[in-house]
């Protein structure tokens, strides 16, 4: 059965009270976490590997300002042939000076949304940029191929009509992200997973 916006309705403040308003996660197929340490230039934490709820905690535990980080804190974890990064309050896995680099030689799947749900979708492969749109609008796709994945768009629950989708456009995004990478997120997987965590240098 294709992925589609409703297999991932779990992903809400209910659940993950402290993520769900304002993550990153980000999809590298075939890339260790060491690997993805060095190509960020990212400093591994003294207690590097966390559970997601300290993950999370750690996010919002920086020296500065309400807890802020000069840079960019993460966490990563195996996946089979992916890694999973997991950012809260972060989106480095949406910058482009970031993900376009990390793509090289392979896939990159990422999609985010802040506090006030504004959000980034981000297909790339080997540093090409294939689709990139905001979930509010996806009518208003950019990349080398906008609309290869346009039908696909629709069954997973995209309206791309002119209007501001309304609906579960933050959940078709994780149904799209399954369908380019055949990761299936769950609750399960999330809290069950031991995460590499680190803090990399702002992209310049």
């Amino acid at each position: 059965m294709a992925p589609n916006a409703v297999d991932y309705l779990w992903f809400n403040d209910d659940r993950f009270p402290d993520l769900a308003d304002s993550y990153c996660f980000t999809l590298v197929r075939q890339i260790t976490p060491e690997l993805l340490m060095s190509r960020l230039g990212a400093q591994a934490e003294a207690s590097p590997r966390k559970t997601l709820d300290e993950l999370i905690a750690a996010s919002y535990s920086g020296p500065g300002p309400l807890g802020t980080w000069d840079g960019n804190f993460f966490g990563a974890v195996c996946l089979g042939d992916w890694l999973l990064i997991v950012e809260a309050n972060g989106h480095l896995g949406v910058n482009k000076k970031a993900i376009v680099p990390l793509s090289a030689g392979t896939r990159l799947v990422s999609h985010s949304r802040n506090v006030n749900a504004v959000g980034y979708f981000h297909w790339v492969e080997d540093g090409e940029i294939r689709l990139s749109f905001d979930p509010l609008f996806p009518s208003l796709r950019h990349g080398s191929t906008p609309d290869e994945l346009s039908g696909m768009m629709q069954r997973v629950g995209f309206d791309l009509g002119d209007d501001i989708d309304g609906g579960i456009h933050d959940k078709a995004v994780f149904a799209l992200a399954e369908h380019l990478t055949g990761v299936k997120l769950t609750p399960q997987l999330l809290e069950e997973s031991t995460y590499l965590c680190g803090l990399a240098p702002r992209p310049r």
